[in-house]
């Protein structure tokens, strides 16, 4: 039966360029905000690669080379409880994603994945490797990421990872570790919107197996909670945080929508058939 709500979403207008003006992109609409309906029967949260953050003493080599990990760390304390607290109260279907390790595999919603899914498909054919193309993996691993000082730690702390004290699946929550799994999850349950948490936003989100791209490949559509991601930035991103905001750009363009938590929680609030208020077409 569906379980409509209003909620406010925010999407990206990429139209009209005006080629009067210097830049025509600065034409397009841009970000703007409008009054959707969501059917929370068949909506569900996706918490993706949630992760542990552990500290910064036990795992040093991991943290210098993946510098978003106290931000995780924080969206799990300050993000994840009401969102994951408003969503289950509202009774909406919460999966989650992982990967890495076998940190997962003993647990009720696991087993219950792999017994609906059945086995997966073999991974695409990987080309042989030659010394060269062997050389040139080894001088990225070395220049570009993680270093040749950092990797002890990062394989150790893929070695011990765990989910975050506040990403934890309640045993009726289930698992799914690639998108094989993760779309028999939502062919069961009548599912065919997923808004994801977790990290990264430009990184695993997006491209990990079980990610929009995976999923909007079969059909899914694919949003994000703004407060409750982060992402992959660089040098000259990372004061700004400039790399989580093209990617949520992209996802308004390719996938979804991008949804305030405080937003959506409010909107689960309301008595059914309420109304929000017309809100379309403000800009941010």
């Amino acid at each position: 039966m569906p379980r409509v709500v209003r909620v406010p979403a925010h999407y990206y207008q990429q139209f009209d360029a005006d080629y009067t003006l210097d830049v025509p992109a600065e034409g397009y609409g841009g970000w703007k905000t409008a009054e959707i309906e969501v059917d929370l029967a068949r909506t569900a949260v996706v918490v993706m690669h949630a992760w542990h953050p552990r500290t910064r003493e036990e795992f040093p080599g991991w943290y210098r080379a993946v510098e978003y990990l106290p931000r995780s760390a924080q969206i799990c304390r300050d993000v994840f409880p009401r969102l994951l607290g408003g969503v289950r109260e509202a009774g909406m279907k919460v999966f989650h994603v992982v990967g890495g390790g076998d940190y997962y595999r003993h647990l009720p919603g696991y087993r219950r994945t792999r017994e609906l899914a059945g086995d997966s498909p073999p991974p695409p054919e990987r080309i042989e490797a030659d010394p060269y193309l062997a050389k040139l993996q080894q001088f990225r691993a070395e220049n570009v990421f993680v270093g040749r000082h950092n990797e002890a730690d990062v394989r150790r702390a893929f070695q011990e990872l765990r989910f975050a004290t506040e990403a934890e699946p309640r045993e009726d929550e289930e698992i799914a570790e690639e998108g094989h799994q993760l779309f028999a999850l939502c062919k069961h349950y009548g599912i065919s919107h997923l808004i994801y948490a977790g990290f990264a936003i430009n990184w695993c989100l997006l491209l990990s197996p079980g990610g929009m791209a995976d999923m909007s490949q079969r059909g899914v559509m694919c949003s994000a909670f703004r407060q409750a991601v982060t992402a992959v930035e660089n040098r000259e991103t990372a004061r700004q945080e400039l790399c989580k905001q093209i990617a949520l750009w992209r996802v308004a363009l390719a996938f979804g929508f991008v949804f305030d938590v405080d937003e959506f929680l409010r909107s689960l609030l309301l008595p059914q058939g309420a109304e929000m208020g017309n809100i379309g077409g403000q800009r941010e």
